[in-house]
């Protein structure tokens, strides 16, 4: 009699343990999904999402960029490259300007290094290519028609144009200083 229940309770016991997960399938079957599928349902991004890197331009619709390297010096994969030059009116601007969002991480140095707020990243992270040389962005491809963030900025507004001049000859400059005048 002792065996003949405990085959009935082991009887019992694999029933159900074959019966539970045919239960867990069918209370989930007609359950709403709860996957967002990607691209048709595209989550709002936080304001501050870094994504693709834009050279803006300062009020005037001049390039921002100076082309002064402290974005490539900062960047810790070095995807960004370009050459300066000088304008005839002493102005500074990239000649050339590359970025390989193929090895971009885009952690955002190269916007905090930025003096002229020139470089900038956007929410933008839409980008895939099957050839790694597409991530190849050039300066046209870059250059956007609008100040970004900060669209009132200007940085030669304020610091001047100093190439072909003397220290302390822009209009809102102060006269340089006499280094010699400082000694006691």
């Amino acid at each position: 009699m002792y065996q003949k229940n405990g085959f009935l309770k082991s009887a019992i016991e694999g029933t159900t343990g074959l019966l539970e997960p045919f239960q867990v399938v069918f209370k989930h079957l007609f359950r709403k999904p709860i996957t967002e599928e990607y691209p048709e349902f595209k989550r709002e991004l936080p304001e501050r999402t870094r994504g693709r890197i834009v050279l803006t331009r300062s009020p005037d619709n001049e390039e921002r960029c100076v082309a002064c390297q402290l974005c490539s010096a900062a960047c810790p994969v070095s995807c960004i490259s370009m050459q300066s030059a000088v304008r005839e009116d002493g102005r500074r601007y990239a000649e050339w300007f590359r970025i390989n969002f193929g090895r971009c991480i885009f952690c955002g140095l190269c916007e905090e290094a930025c003096p002229t707020l020139a470089i900038q990243l956007t929410p933008d992270f839409e980008m895939s290519a099957d050839d790694p040389l597409k991530l190849v962005y050039e300066k046209d491809d870059l250059l956007v028609d609008h100040g970004g963030k900060d669209p009132d900025y200007d940085f030669y507004r304020h610091a001047g144009v100093a190439v072909g001049r003397g220290p302390g000859t822009h209009e809102d400059e102060l006269p340089a200083v006499n280094i010699k005048s400082n000694y006691p």
